[in-house]
């Protein structure tokens, strides 16, 4: 801000290395608009996310990203530059693709027409009503009766490791069975006292109903799940369906009743461009948000051929999928160990999608964003 109003009026360029949360979810309208609403900017090169390496012995780094700007509109050829390779454009926007100025806010709707995603269940229990292997045994082992109330549960990390562990979920339980079980009755008692203690509000508010998570979200359908958090080093967010008998915890998204349909396009290159280019990030990896990058994805309008198309392909994905069993979805994700049908799989389902958007093949990510945010600006207007 002080470079920019030191330049204004005169034909000064300017450049600053900055980490790349300036360019990325809510940072960008925060730190951005208020600098292209008063003054005169324009963007002349940037050099998109590359890693910094420390010099110190622990290798610390940082994901950084150059800019540089001007007052003056001079001469229209800008510069992006990725890895090795510069791109000739007219116009560079805040997200560093190819494009007027944009500035994508949290949205509690859709932008198109397409299912609503929302956050699993937040427990805020202080681990009383969750369980391992081992606590699960001793509590059937106590109360057989309690089976129908124990429950697979999955946050995030879970669901992509293929970690497994449960809760207690007493929505609509019998109160005569649970409190025939100590060990259910004592976690209650302990649950309450963590909540009572609890400085958030909503905790604090749901003392009185122990047995229950503080935020129940849990669907009541067969649901997508969509991972908040995943590995920057991940081409496709791992994305699955799961059914309504398994809780999903608050760092993860669903989306209800998902068709074949929704999964092939939320799982294609062309979402997963989006995303990379708007979410915001926890360390270097990915925070998928659905108020930032579901909400406000510029969906295609497929033919009926197309769709149907995109269905195939998406079942393909998880056809390939289901070839490997033991394998976590970590693994399956891996670039390194991906395997080829789900690669293949993949391709062929990122093709179906960009024929939908009427996309050429050729297109690189930062061509895709750039046609994303000229769709978003039609959209919005």
């Amino acid at each position: 801000m002080k470079a920019i109003q030191f330049i204004q009026t005169t034909s000064i360029k300017v450049a600053f290395v900055s980490t790349n949360s300036i360019t990325q979810g809510e940072q960008v309208p925060a730190i951005w608009y208020p600098i292209y609403s008063k003054y005169n900017i324009f963007i002349d090169f940037a050099y998109r996310t590359f890693r910094w390496d420390s010099e110190a012995n622990n290798k610390a780094h940082v994901h950084c990203v150059i800019i540089g700007f001007s007052s003056k509109i001079g001469k229209n050829e800008k510069y992006i530059f990725e890895n090795d390779l510069c791109k000739t454009v007219t116009k560079i926007n805040p997200y560093l693709v190819e494009g007027k100025p944009i500035f994508i806010t949290k949205r509690n709707t859709p932008l198109c027409t397409c299912e609503k995603m929302i956050y699993g269940s937040e427990p805020r229990e202080g681990g009383y009503l969750i369980l391992n292997e081992n606590e699960k045994y001793e509590l059937l082992k106590e109360t057989p009766q309690m089976k129908p109330y124990i429950k697979k549960f999955l946050s995030s990390a879970d669901f992509i490791n293929n970690k497994t562990r449960y809760c207690l979920w007493l929505q609509n339980a019998d109160m005569n069975i649970v409190r025939k079980s100590n060990i259910t009755m004592n976690r209650l008692k302990k649950c309450s006292e963590f909540r009572m203690q609890s400085k958030q509000k909503q905790a604090h508010a749901s003392a009185n109903q122990p047995y229950l998570f503080s935020s129940p979200r849990q669907p009541n359908s067969q649901y997508l799940l969509i991972p908040i958090v995943s590995s920057e080093n991940r081409h496709y967010v791992p994305i699955g369906y799961m059914n309504k008998d398994v809780i999903v915890s608050n760092p993860c998204f669903t989306v209800s009743n998902a068709s074949l349909y929704t999964f092939g396009i939320i799982i294609s290159n062309i979402h997963m461009s989006w995303m990379r280019a708007v979410c915001g990030r926890l360390k270097s990896d990915y925070r998928y948000s659905n108020t930032i990058v579901y909400n406000n994805f510029p969906w295609p309008s497929p033919t009926d051929e197309q769709k149907q198309k995109i269905e195939e392909t998406a079942q393909k994905i998880l056809d390939a999928r289901a070839l490997y069993p033991d394998s976590s979805l970590a693994d399956l994700y891996d670039p390194l160990t991906m395997p080829p049908e789900l690669l293949k799989a993949h391709q062929e389902n990122d093709k179906a999608v960009m024929r939908a958007y009427g996309f050429k093949a050729t297109m690189d990510e930062a061509d895709i964003v750039s046609e994303l945010m000229k769709m978003y600006q039609e959209l919005t207007k």
